[in-house]
């Protein structure tokens, strides 16, 4: 079958040569820069061949689509960008289903169908499942360039026939809905289930106005067009077909412009991890909606369609205190000679009456690998309006780990960047967008907000480290005039980026390094010694319960409102 595939692919190849040479990095008719070459030999060294994940007689999903299902050639996130294809087979339980991306970035519906879909239906079997989300190519020329136009609407008897200009090739061009029943049609044909998906959204707004809000801005629908078409063509063959657009544009509408505009990278079109994840779970979402017989048996299939949660147990009319951060802030915690982070004493300064406490810290964390693993997702679908986010990292975001080893360091500083690593673990290689040390805090910061919880930056606990220079604005000189030992501070790196983020987004500021820092300078170093355990940046009980005595003092001296759930 990959023997037959390859000859195909070198066939058709030898008629795009010329196209591809001229095309291949210019920007389309969407205005970005698509770098995908239509090439389907490159696309068989990357795509999977048809129906070659069948589990026995298991099924297959088949996904049909363009670059917003499947970025580039090879999928992979090389340039900052995914699909959501790559995240859909975390929906689906692989003992039961499989699934399988065949979308192929820079397609139209005319291209996908005319080029790969016969290749597809080889591996078809009855019981399969097609979903098929094409259009965002739809448009542009008939018969130059990428060639990959089709006629507007949903008519079955319009066509057009041109002469590929670059190539010569002869080609009958169909409408969009034409070219969407054929899918369906022949996908039923071979005893499978299609399902059609309207396109994912694009980063643009559009002005909305009603009688509650006269001029509002919410992300554009493309429900006038290829939405419009393609809920047409399901009607009129009676094929199960999910909004994914409406889906996933409500959700948009609910972020900030900020959070909107990185959920894409580079583009306006094209989604980097955070908005391929969306779009995936929308259509999960939009699955378990859906109605349509023939999708019945698919939701028996499914898995984690719940969102992850930390598992926290609400008392009526108490507001919950997550505390997220690293071990400095949970630990060992149970053996009294070990080591103790000050989250597991949060319960000597807050009244447990009051509110609850949750301390969802994670030993070896920075903010950046908190968030990979899925961490700071469990308590941001658990946040409440009136909940409290303590958010403490900086232990473990500075170092040579950016792509390699743990793979947990930031990039340091707090601009609004990213750079693409080629992260290598040992265990797995992958591509990563790696953000800024104060990126990922805004990040924090804006989804608790628009969860309606309220934000409460923690600087980072004191490490026991000693200089006989001043800290500056915060070492005083003995009465003989020689400079006294004092515990090492950070404000002209952890410190200063903590304030910029204040600066950038107005979260309050419990300045715990350097309250517990003042504590440490008035014990001395000898004292000192008894409140670390095993190193210089793991607390004893005794420094655990120090740095949540700060946390109380902190909380008072900033007259935060959550000072009224102490004790």
């Amino acid at each position: 079958m990959k023997r037959a595939l390859l000859i195909a692919c070198t066939t058709f190849l030898a008629l795009e040569a010329t196209a591809q040479s001229k095309f291949q990095s210019i920007k389309d008719d969407n205005n970005v820069t698509d770098l995908t070459l239509d090439s389907l030999e490159k696309a068989a060294t990357a795509r999977p061949i048809a129906g070659s994940s069948r589990k026995g007689q298991n099924p297959v999903l088949f996904l049909v689509g363009n670059s917003t299902m499947r970025t580039g050639t090879l999928g992979n996130g090389n340039n900052g960008q995914w699909g959501w294809g790559f995240y859909a087979q975390n929906y689906f339980d692989k003992e039961k289903i499989t699934v399988e991306n065949h979308a192929l970035g820079g397609t139209s519906s005319r291209t996908f169908y005319n080029r790969l879909w016969q290749d597809v239906t080889k591996g078809i079997r009855p019981g399969d499942y097609v979903i098929v989300e094409l259009g965002h190519n739809d448009n542009g020329p008939f018969d130059s360039g990428r060639a990959r136009a089709s006629i507007k609407g949903i008519s079955p008897t319009d066509s057009l026939c041109v002469t590929i200009q670059e190539t010569g090739q002869r080609e009958t061009v169909y409408s969009y809905g034409e070219y969407l029943r054929r899918f369906v049609r022949e996908t039923r044909a071979l005893g499978a289930h299609p399902i059609l998906m309207s396109l994912t959204p694009r980063n643009a707004y559009a002005q909305v106005s009603s009688q509650d809000a006269p001029s509002a801005r919410r992300v554009a629908r493309v429900d006038r067009s290829f939405g419009l078409w393609a809920r047409q063509i399901a009607e009129e063959l009676d094929c199960a077909f999910v909004d994914l657009n409406e889906i996933s544009a409500a959700k948009f509408d609910e972020m900030s412009e900020w959070k909107f505009n990185y959920h894409f990278y580079l583009d306006h079109i094209h989604t980097s991890a955070f908005g391929a994840q969306l779009n995936a779970r929308s259509a999960c979402d939009g699955l378990l909606a859906c109605a349509h017989p023939e999708v019945q048996a698919l939701k028996t299939m499914m898995t984690n369609t719940q969102l992850p949660t930390t598992g926290v147990k609400r008392t009526a009319g108490k507001p919950v205190l997550f505390i997220t951060g690293d071990s400095t802030v949970k630990n060992e915690d149970r053996d009294e000679d070990g080591m103790w982070g000050w989250g597991s004493q949060a319960a000597t300064v807050f009244d447990e009456s009051k509110i609850t406490i949750m301390n969802c810290a994670q030993a070896g964390r920075s903010c950046r690998s908190y968030l990979r693993e899925g961490r700071w997702d469990k308590v941001c679908n658990d946040l409440q309006p009136g909940d409290y986010v303590l958010i403490q990292f900086g232990h473990n975001d500075a170092g040579n780990e950016l792509a390699h080893g743990k793979a947990r360091n930031d990039i340091m500083g707090t601009a609004d960047s990213s750079h693409v690593y080629r992260v290598n673990t040992g265990s797995e290689v992958r591509h990563e967008v790696v953000y800024t040390f104060g990126w990922y805090l805004r990040k924090m910061i804006d989804d608790t907000r628009q969860k309606g919880a309220t934000p409460i930056l923690v600087s980072l606990t004191p490490r026991n480290e000693w200089t006989f220079t001043p800290a500056r604005g915060r070492g005083r000189m003995s009465k003989k005039g020689k400079a006294q030992q004092h515990i090492e501070r950070r404000n002209e790196s952890f410190g200063r980026w903590y304030r910029e983020v204040v600066e950038q987004t107005g979260v309050a500021l419990l300045d715990l390094h350097n309250i517990s820092a003042d504590a440490f300078d008035k014990l001395g170093r000898e004292k000192t010694q008894e409140y670390f355990k095993r190193d210089h940046t793991h607390t004893s009980l005794k420094g655990a319960r120090l740095n949540a005595q700060s946390i109380r003092q902190g909380l008072k001296k900033m007259k935060s409102p959550l000072a009224k759930y102490l004790l």
